[in-house]
């Protein structure tokens, strides 16, 4: 197969409802794949053109821009009181199966070492203990919801 054949082929493929396409032939193998999606260009972006102004300007432009953008995420507002928080970046569960009864509800006693709930990171699900004995005032994290370092996870009470 030469180069021109598999140019052909490509072009048939993109104008075609087929998602995928495996050919071998000899030692050649050509899989296409209209479902796959590149994270970055697949041409190098050409850089913006320079500002012809002095290097005073270009230098407080360019720390202007390195100060964080307002959208960047802000860490959970602070409440006072005795909370379970999140050790890791994940995303936190209050039960082990989405059958399964939560780990803890509002107005549990919950005994040190006690798990509260999972955090998936990485594919790994790391289950979460009580570091004190105490009860459950209230669940501050929905199930499922992606949680930061430092999160406040559940409100409780040390007993």
């Amino acid at each position: 197969m030469n180069l021109a054949d598999i140019k052909r082929l490509i072009e048939i493929f993109n104008n075609s409802q087929i998602a995928k396409l495996s050919l071998r032939e000899d030692n050649f193998e050509l899989k296409l794949d209209k479902s796959y999606a590149p994270t970055a260009p697949a041409t190098p972006a050409t850089p913006p053109p320079l500002p012809s102004t002095p290097l005073a300007q270009e230098v407080s432009t360019n720390t202007a821009s390195a100060t964080p953008t307002p959208s960047a995420p802000t860490p959970p507002a602070t409440k006072s009181g005795d909370f379970i928080t999140s050790p890791m970046v994940g995303t936190f569960y209050h039960r082990p199966s989405p059958e399964a009864a939560p780990y803890v509800a509002v107005g549990d006693t919950v005994k040190k070492g006690q798990t509260i709930g999972i955090i998936e990171a990485m594919k790994i699900m790391n289950e979460i203990e009580a570091e004190f004995d105490c009860k459950i005032l209230s669940i501050e994290t929905d199930d499922g919801q992606p949680v930061e370092y430092g999160s406040n996870l559940i409100k409780v009470e040390k007993l």
